[in-house]
């Protein structure tokens, strides 16, 4: 019912958008800023909601991480177009910045997708990597680097826990746990999570 409800109010949405004439002055995203959850008797098993993907909200496996996202701007972005560009949420401000035709921000981590959103994929900056990291639960942290993902959990208990890692390219659902065969890309991730976590007296690991 919350998903039917949902698809016809976001029609209602761009439908006015057409009827006052600024639909082509208007982008809209559509997305989520997690996987699937357990909450309030939701049973993701039962609906497939990740797919072929491991873990739902609040994991750092790409069924809590990876979602889509859905770009709709009449006349701007290309209808039916399909994008594998990597990015995070992190990268919303610098493409709004960016599509609004204001100055650039300073001091965030984001990378602005409006390149990809325009059909100027040859002028689309990359992500080094990406890093996520969760507080609660023993701790996690995740870096995809290229096709690599590395997940660390209990980092709270175990400053020195291990670095599964995971061959996206050939895994998707992080299956295979490849860090014994692959001891230099470990240890690339260890150093970006190094570099990527920020000492907080609220949020210290």
């Amino acid at each position: 019912a919350m998903v039917s409800r949902l698809d016809r109010d976001v029609g209602r949405l761009l439908d006015l958008l057409r009827e006052r004439g600024i639909a082509e002055n208007t982008i809209v995203f559509f997305t989520s800023d997690n996987g699937p959850h357990g909450e309030g008797g939701h049973d993701p098993e039962f609906f497939d909601s990740n797919g072929s993907l491991r873990g739902m909200k609040r994991d750092l496996y790409e069924g809590g991480i990876r979602v889509p996202m859905i770009a709709w701007w009449p006349e701007k972005v290309a209808a039916g177009t399909v994008s594998d560009h990597v990015s995070a949420f992190w990268d919303f401000l610098p493409t709004c910045v960016e599509l609004a035709g204001a100055e650039g921000v300073a001091g965030v981590d984001g990378l602005s997708m409006a390149p990809t959103l325009l059909g100027e994929a040859d002028r689309q900056a990359e992500h080094e990597y990406l890093y996520w990291e969760f507080y609660e639960q023993g701790g996690k942290q995740a870096v995809r680097w290229k096709d690599w993902k590395g997940v660390r959990l209990g980092v709270r208990r175990d400053r020195e826990a291990p670095i599964e890692l995971y061959d996206l390219s050939n895994d998707l659902g992080e299956i295979t746990n490849v860090a014994a065969q692959h001891l230099r890309v470990v240890r690339r991730i260890m150093r970006l999570m190094r570099r990527a976590h920020t000492e907080s007296e609220e949020f210290s690991f």
